[in-house]
């Protein structure tokens, strides 16, 4: 079966970063709005912190079992195709969740059933750079493509005190659908996909790949927690709900900065760009670290590191594996993926339960003593499971 690329004549750069990060942007939205939203939705549905981790950790379960599957259809149907399939799934979510979710089985199910949309839409966008974006540039797009998480992020947080709180937390789903939409339209800036025959011999799967898997699923453990319970933890320890939403904002700022900063470390590449991700790990570790003060004016200190280090590394790992596995970049990203998937399922359905049950401490200590594990799984990758580039 021969692998789905991009046409030779490649667009504007400003067209393949905008179509990618609105891809992503699509893919990740619904996500993220929940969990900035999630103090406004939990208490009109009667939910608890457990639920609302529950909720969560479904959601990227779902993904993880769909996202290797993802990865060959778009390495099958091309980019576009898949692209533009991941954007009317989430719309299609985010107009339910805004109409007819009024009870936690069915906010449970809306967003389960744009679950799959999250691989597709970001594996999409990675075969989207890896083959159009111009190679001395790829690292830094890579990062900006994945400062649209953290974009996400932000944009939750922005939410609750412009929309949520003034015309209802449904509202923001409506326009979250309007936003996501609008990714239609750089797509079609990108022309028609063209197919390319498989590489004899290449490989998207090895021991290397594996260890780097159990790194991002251990960083995604110990990271999505954040973006789901921290308007939550902020409020119960004495802060506002506009305070929440800001300090929410404010680490959106700062993974979208970080990300996109450190996604150019991939372009001056000198073989320790994984060296950069064990530091980035151990640095947002020790941010988290500092929520276990539970003070209000502390938070957005340990916010900024938790997003601009601890959950920034994702656009520099996925160029770091394209570019070791360049001739199945969808399947070898799918794997990596797949790690960062079933750590979002874990970590928030395992940190509500421990908050809910030991505190909010015991939670923040989970997570910094997971996103410690995964910096030792990235280190011992890169160097007792190192492979020569492929």
């Amino acid at each position: 079966m021969p692998a789905a690329v991009l046409d030779p004549a490649r667009p504007k750069t400003s067209t393949t970063i905008l179509a990618a990060m609105s891809v992503q942007v699509a893919a990740v939205l619904p996500l993220f709005l929940f969990g900035g939203l999630a103090v406004q939705i939990a208490a009109e549905l009667g939910m608890g912190v457990s639920g609302i981790g529950l909720v969560s950790g479904l959601y990227f379960a779902v993904s993880a079992l769909t996202t290797v599957p993802s990865g060959r259809l778009v390495d099958r149907f091309g980019a576009l195709v898949t692209a533009r399939a991941a954007v009317g799934l989430s719309a299609l979510s985010l107009l339910l969740i805004a109409v007819a979710a009024h009870h936690p089985v069915a906010l449970t199910a809306f967003l389960l059933l744009c679950a799959p949309a999250n691989g597709l839409g970001q594996l999409a966008s990675n075969v989207v750079l890896s083959e159009w974006a111009p190679a001395n540039r790829r690292g830094l797009l890579f990062g900006a493509k994945q400062a649209s998480v953290p974009l996400c992020i932000m944009l939750g947080g922005l939410s609750v005190p412009l929309v949520a709180l003034t015309l209802g937390w449904r509202w923001a789903f409506v326009f979250g659908a309007a936003l996501v939409l609008a990714a239609l339209l750089p797509l079609a800036g990108l022309g028609r996909p063209a197919t390319r025959p498989k590489v004899a011999g290449a490989k998207a799967f090895d021991r290397q790949l594996l260890v780097f898997a159990a790194a991002t699923f251990l960083g995604a453990t110990a990271a999505t927690p954040i973006g789901s319970f921290l308007t939550t933890y902020t409020v119960d320890i004495g802060g506002s709900e506009s305070w929440a939403g800001l300090n929410l904002t404010i680490g959106g700022i700062a993974g979208v900065i970080g990300r996109t900063a450190f996604g150019a470390v991939g372009d001056r590449e000198n073989g320790r760009s994984f060296l950069v991700i064990t530091l980035m790990l151990l640095g947002g570790a020790a941010g988290v670290a500092t929520f276990l003060f539970a003070l209000p004016w502390l938070l957005p200190v340990g916010t900024v590191a938790a997003y601009a280090l601890g959950w920034a590394w994702p656009g520099l790992m996925n160029h770091a594996v394209t570019q070791r596995y360049p001739d199945a970049p969808a399947l070898a990203t799918s794997v990596t993926q797949t790690g960062i998937f079933m750590g979002g399922a874990v970590g928030p359905i395992s940190f509500g339960l421990v908050a809910e049950h030991f505190g909010w401490g015991a939670g923040w200590v989970a997570v910094a003593a997971a996103m410690a594990a995964s910096a030792l799984c990235i280190a011992a990758g890169s160097t007792v499971f190192a492979r020569p580039r492929h």
